[in-house]
């Protein structure tokens, strides 16, 4: 992601390198040392917001993050054992990992201390693997011992009943469905009936993948909210999608609310910018990144993973 970044920043020290991963404060000092003044770093800082855009992370997030590298920098003054490129990127690394969190959101043990049965509504537009990410959340479940039922509020794309259904299939799961075409809302209630009747712990809700502009469809997701009164609402988002999945999380945010964001296709995504940005445009945290189409291949989101990530990439 910031290879262009990476070769302005080519002076560092070997002995600065077993530290880059530390905060730079320890670098600045009150007495003597070299003063960091804006000319030393203005084409550092141009190019750190090339490099953020270049990745598609929205421009307010590039901006905010150039802004607070610049204002951890200016005038201050740095010790002899390290140099202006290590500061620089320190600083950086603690801009990017600031950005990336928002409210923290232990999803393990909201669901551990919910009463049960604990509802979770999934929404997001289509082709982001959203069942598929039910699916996977589900098999976490169940390997902390939960008893989930899946519900399959997808009534109107061709062949989401069945992919939902294979999905239960495979993980020994009880998927509640009606007709194709049938009223999402009805779905999403007589699959917490049934859990409620069952003793299930957790139930996940499928919703169709609907353009964010839609608002007629928009209007069917407020009417599944309505009636499911789910626990937890869930965006799901394709971090192959770039600043459209910033958008479509805003919108959701707007409509139904959305209390944390999956973000999928991490395994693919060369850029990285959609996790810089949803979180920031929505005030919502990340959960979890899809990184393959297996079961297991859903990983708890973390700040630091993800800053090595977007700097080694």
């Amino acid at each position: 992601m910031f290879e262009k970044l990476k070769n302005k920043l080519s002076g560092l020290k070997e002995s600065s390198k077993k530290e880059i991963e530390k905060t730079p404060d320890e670098a600045f000092v009150d007495g003597w040392g070299s003063k960091i003044k804006e000319s030393k770093i203005e084409d550092i800082l141009w190019e750190l917001k090339v490099s953020l855009l270049e990745a598609d992370v929205a421009l307010p997030v590039a901006e905010e993050i150039q802004d607070s590298v610049k204002e951890d920098l200016l005038g201050k003054k740095i010790s002899r054992k390290y140099d202006m490129e290590y500061v620089v990127e320190a600083s950086l690394k603690k801009a990017v990992q600031s950005a990336l969190k928002a409210d923290y959101i232990n999803f393990d043990k909201k669901v551990k201390r919910a009463e049960k049965p604990f509802s979770i509504m999934f929404v997001g537009v289509n082709g982001t693997g959203k069942t598929t990410t039910i699916a996977k959340i589900a098999h976490r479940l169940i390997k902390q011992k939960y008893s989930c039922a899946l519900a399959a509020s997808d009534t109107f794309r061709a062949g989401a009943l069945e992919q939902i259904q294979q999905h239960g299939d495979r993980l020994g799961v009880k998927v509640i469905k009606h007709s194709k075409g049938s009223d999402p809302a009805a779905v999403a209630y007589d699959a917490l009936e049934h859990a409620e009747a069952r003793g299930k712990d957790v139930v996940l809700i499928d919703t169709a993948g609907r353009m964010q502009t839609n608002q007629n469809l928009m209007n069917e997701m407020k009417k599944i909210k309505r009636v499911a009164e789910p626990d937890m609402i869930i965006f799901v988002g394709d971090a192959l999608a770039g600043n459209d999945a910033v958008e479509q999380a805003k919108e959701f945010e707007k409509s139904v609310g959305i209390d944390g964001v999956v973000l999928t296709k991490i395994d693919a995504d060369a850029k990285g910018g959609a996790a810089l940005s949803i979180g920031h445009a929505v005030g919502k945290p990340m959960l979890f990144v899809g990184t393959g189409e297996g079961y297991d291949d859903l990983v708890k989101f973390n700040a630091n993973w993800m800053t090595k990530r977007l700097f080694n990439g």
